[in-house]
């Protein structure tokens, strides 16, 4: 007869591997994620976007370093980063020369609230909270979140900022902005952080420019009043992170939460949004960081993604 303590101990010692190895492994196991999307005009020649979110760059930490670097051998026609490239006050260096090839090549970016502020430790139960109450970030049902943050660490944004102007990169900060890519003309739409509340939609809203072949819509953090404006407004393609893909997730489930308000179907890669009787393609990346104070992942490995985006069948 098995003794009575073989299963709590067999269970205790699954849960210890799973750490050991979403600790020790996952997170550092980096991987490329592809994907078509077709939003061009018809006859236009392929472009490859190449997606990089959520890096939270601790210094330290080289590997992530070299592999960031070592994506500019893609030769992509166009950089996408969707924010949070933050996880330490003194993580600007490491992330700059993280960046650094890559900054060679035509480029759009948004900050998100990892940029701004630096990292606390939090329970992690409250995402699960978060998830049942709806309460996410600055955006709780009462509002009384909405009153600004206080006691958080600056990080030294500007000096990313800085950095990716001086390389051409345009700053979408609830902006427009417009590149010749590949012989097209693309124009951009973006906004601030939705998670801290930073968005302004009035700000860019109108939709795409009758004159631009193509109109993309950039964000960090995809809330669903952000997803709503940017497809009711016709932007074929937006583009978001924030998520991490869910970080821990269900093998054969998926994941059990998304940060925000959107379902967690569509915690990451490619799907679609519909509002205001109009369609867009969504697109979530799961990032390639984490929390400084959470180095985990399970079954949600740290990714960029390359987007190829081909000309509509019609």
């Amino acid at each position: 007869m098995r003794p009575l303590y073989s299963v709590p101990l067999g269970i205790a010692a699954t849960g210890a591997a799973c750490l050991a190895y979403s600790v020790g492994y996952e997170v550092r196991s980096f991987r490329l994620r592809r994907v078509e999307v077709p939003v061009l005009p018809r006859g236009a020649r392929p472009i490859r976007v190449l997606q990089v979110s959520d890096i939270h760059m601790v210094s330290g930490q080289g590997r992530k370093q070299r592999w960031l670097q070592s994506l500019a051998g893609l030769r992509p026609d166009l950089v996408v980063n969707t924010g949070d490239n933050l996880s330490d006050p003194d993580g600007v260096p490491a992330t700059l020369d993280a960046l650094g090839p890559l900054m060679d090549f035509p480029g759009v970016y948004v900050f998100g609230s990892n940029d701004y502020y630096g990292p606390a430790r939090k329970n992690p139960a409250r995402y699960l909270q978060a998830m049942r109450t709806g309460s996410h970030g600055m955006n709780n049902a009462d509002g009384s979140a909405r009153r600004g943050i206080t006691g958080a660490v600056h990080n030294p944004w500007e000096k990313l900022r800085d950095a990716f102007d001086a390389a051409g990169w345009l700053d979408l900060t609830n902006t427009r902005g417009r590149l010749t890519v590949a012989g097209l003309d693309l124009e951009f739409t973006g906004l601030d952080d939705p998670h801290i509340r930073r968005d302004r939609y009035s700000e860019v809203a109108g939709g795409p420019s009758p004159d631009a072949d193509l109109s993309l819509a950039v964000v960090h953090a995809p809330y669903l009043r952000v997803l709503d404006a940017f497809t009711a407004d016709r932007y074929p393609l937006i583009l978001a992170g924030h998520t991490h893909g869910g970080q821990l997730c269900i093998p054969f489930y998926g994941a059990l939460v998304t940060n925000c308000d959107l379902d967690a179907k569509r915690v990451k890669g490619l799907s679609t949004h519909q509002a205001g009787g109009r369609r867009s393609y969504l697109h979530v990346s799961a990032g390639c960081g984490t929390n400084r104070y959470t180095p985990v992942r399970f079954a949600c490995p740290p990714e960029a993604t390359l987007l190829t985006l081909t000309p509509t069948p019609h």
